[in-house]
């Protein structure tokens, strides 16, 4: 496109000023940045017992946390609820002004609240709370406002106080909403090593995610009685490759009257077994199977599994208990289709 002189200096002033509008957005929000990070640094140089006293009233309770906040604080909740509950402490939001019409049903005397207000003087939080000390629920305050109603009438007071928002108005919840969620997190993790909560843990609460997978245990995975193949150890070659074909795992598992694992044969001992020259079909197939085969625990990681069939280049795991009794079989597919569903 050819531009004349007017146009030249109208499209060159143009790209100045997005040049310029750029220039100030990155700087706006570095400095956003470091003002919510040092609005943190200042909560956390804060922390007193008062936090230790916070973690002990719900490790002492039998109920559920309770997470309450109206507007932004209300997001900021329902966002801690969450990780408390994927971290180990049974956890739910519940809106304010929802439990001033009804949902207050849903709160028991074994219950902590945690009330959600940077001034702490947020109305319908003012409101709930001689419902919940008629109830019997204890309370956390999370508030910005360490002189406010709510701090004076909560068991223990989290400070979540920021010196400025982050906004240059200094309106927004900006600063106050990251150091309340900030808070949140602190708490949460504090709870998870209190609890001794493991990756198998969260694994254990997180099924559909990567993680979960990972942690799958044999047991999650493993064919149990009618479908782990069995064979009797006196049958032939033939008869053995037969079986195998028909159960489809390309292999076969042998176990005595009281179940003890005896062996195992696999289409891969069938290969190697014609590539020493060996032709007869009626021998029988106890004389070929592997007597001492890799085996695995039901407890054990589906992981676990998979690197012992790797680093053994085999397809098949019979699963046993302490006593080396037969409880299951593992094929290779099973824990790659985990991995893929």
């Amino acid at each position: 496109m050819n531009l004349n002189n007017s146009q030249k200096k109208t499209h060159s002033t143009s790209l100045e000023v997005t040049s310029d509008v750029i220039q100030t957005s990155v700087q706006v929000a570095r400095e956003t940045l470091q003002l919510e990070a040092k609005a943190i640094d200042r909560a956390a140089e804060r922390l007193d017992e008062k936090f230790a006293s916070a973690i002990d009233l719900i490790l002492s309770s039998k109920g559920r946390v309770i997470v309450c906040g109206m507007g932004k604080s209300g997001l900021v909740g329902r966002k801690i609820s969450a990780t408390l509950s994927s971290t180990g402490t049974p956890s739910f939001f519940l809106h304010p002004a929802e439990a001033l019409h009804g949902d207050l049903g849903t709160v028991i005397e074994e219950d902590v609240l945690i009330l959600l207000s940077n001034s702490g003087e947020t109305d319908e939080i003012l409101r709930l709370i001689p419902y919940l000390r008629r109830i019997g629920a204890r309370i956390i305050a999370f508030t910005g406002n360490s002189t406010s109603n709510l701090s004076r009438m909560a068991d223990v007071t989290l400070d979540c106080g920021v010196e400025r928002e982050a906004c240059r108005l200094n309106l927004a919840p900006t600063s106050s909403s990251t150091v309340t969620m900030a808070m949140g997190d602190a708490l949460a993790m504090a709870l998870l090593t209190r609890r001794g909560f493991k990756e198998k843990d969260f694994a254990r609460l997180h099924p559909s995610g990567n993680l979960g997978k990972k942690f799958l245990s044999v047991k999650d995975l493993m064919h149990c009685e009618p479908k782990i193949p069995f064979a009797e150890p006196t049958i032939s070659l033939r008869e053995a490759i037969i079986k195998m074909t028909k159960g489809g795992f390309g292999a076969l598992v042998f176990s005595d009257e009281t179940n003890t694992l005896m062996g195992i044969f696999t289409d891969g001992d069938l290969r190697r077994y014609f590539e020493r020259g060996e032709s007869d079909l009626l021998t029988p197939v106890s004389s070929i199977m592997i007597r001492q085969p890799k085996t695995i625990g039901p407890e054990k990681l589906a992981m676990e599994a998979l690197t012992i069939m790797e680093k053994a280049k085999i397809t098949s795991l019979p699963v046993v208990d302490g006593e080396k009794k037969v409880i299951g079989f593992l094929h290779l597919h099973d824990i790659l289709r985990s991995r893929i569903e």
